[in-house]
């Protein structure tokens, strides 16, 4: 588990310190919000109540249960009143970083556990296709065009779903297409696509272990998560020719976005899409 999750979290923690005695309000948040302090109606609650879903998103990742939640809530409410704590931060806040990894890997075997007979029943499925690192390819609609390969950039719109289908991205819903490269995205999406035609769908089911993992990509995707991608590929496209002197594909001029799969000039990749965004590399 990253440490950056776990900085997130005491980020959030010190910003509720900030607050004085009208940030214990996060600390209610869920359920009891609404018991005690009502719906927030202001823009300030309603900021405050925003902190603690920014709080309750960076600390996820300890997959608590409802009464390691209240100690949560009693530790924090301790620290922002300045009241007497029952434990001592020097000696038990080295533990977390410990603790979040043997949630995240328990949350992530207990996923990956769950979507065992899901992916058994995507692989029995009309037309579907078994590949050996464990992608289920499934065409829906045939292509006519060109067939792409790893350097590629492609064109597409696409829908990602979890494995109850819940839909956690989607190109369509933004109303335009997407582009990247084949080499700077999730292993099933660089094995799908190529399998593809332009022109064409198909469904790409792909296992964690070629998608994003053990460390998923919260708050969205859990760890060891199957994911289903419903994918079109529109277009091929031809990457930026090189200026005069410069050479196409290397990193940092015009062409890196091509056959190197790497991002653009400014570091910051473009237009990629959300769920297969990050390299796994």
């Amino acid at each position: 588990m990253k440490k950056t999750i776990l900085i997130a979290a005491m980020l959030s923690l010190t910003a509720c310190q900030g607050q004085g005695g009208a940030g214990e309000k996060p600390g209610a948040t869920g359920s009891t919000t609404a018991a005690t302090a009502g719906a927030p109606q202001t823009e300030e609650q309603k900021t405050f109540y925003a902190l603690g879903l920014s709080i309750g998103r960076s600390i996820s990742v300890f997959d608590m249960s409802p009464q390691e939640l209240e100690f949560v809530k009693a530790g924090l409410g301790a620290q922002v009143s300045g009241a007497k704590t029952d434990v001592d931060l020097e000696t038990y806040g080295p533990k977390l970083q410990e603790l979040a990894r043997e949630r995240s890997t328990r949350k992530a075997t207990q996923e990956k556990e769950k979507s065992v007979k899901f992916l058994e029943e995507k692989a029995k499925e009309p037309g579907a296709q078994k590949t050996e690192s464990g992608l289920i390819y499934k065409e829906t609609q045939a292509g006519t065009g060109a067939q792409p390969v790893a350097s590629d950039i492609v064109k597409v719109h696409y829908k990602g779903t979890l494995s109850d289908g819940k839909e956690f991205d989607s190109s369509f819903k933004r109303g335009e297409p997407t582009q990247f490269p084949l080499q700077g995205v999730i292993k099933c999406w660089t094995e799908g696509l190529q399998k593809m035609k332009v022109g064409g769908k198909a469904q790409l089911t792909c296992p964690s272990d070629i998608a994003y993992g053990d460390r998923g990509a919260p708050p969205n995707i859990p760890g060891g998560a199957a994911l289903v991608f419903d994918v079109e590929l529109i277009e091929i496209v031809k990457p930026p020719e090189a200026p005069p002197g410069g050479m196409p594909g290397m990193p940092g001029m015009p062409g890196a976005h091509g056959g190197m799969g790497g991002p653009p000039p400014g570091g910051k990749p473009e237009a990629k899409p959300k769920p297969p965004p990050a390299p796994t590399k």
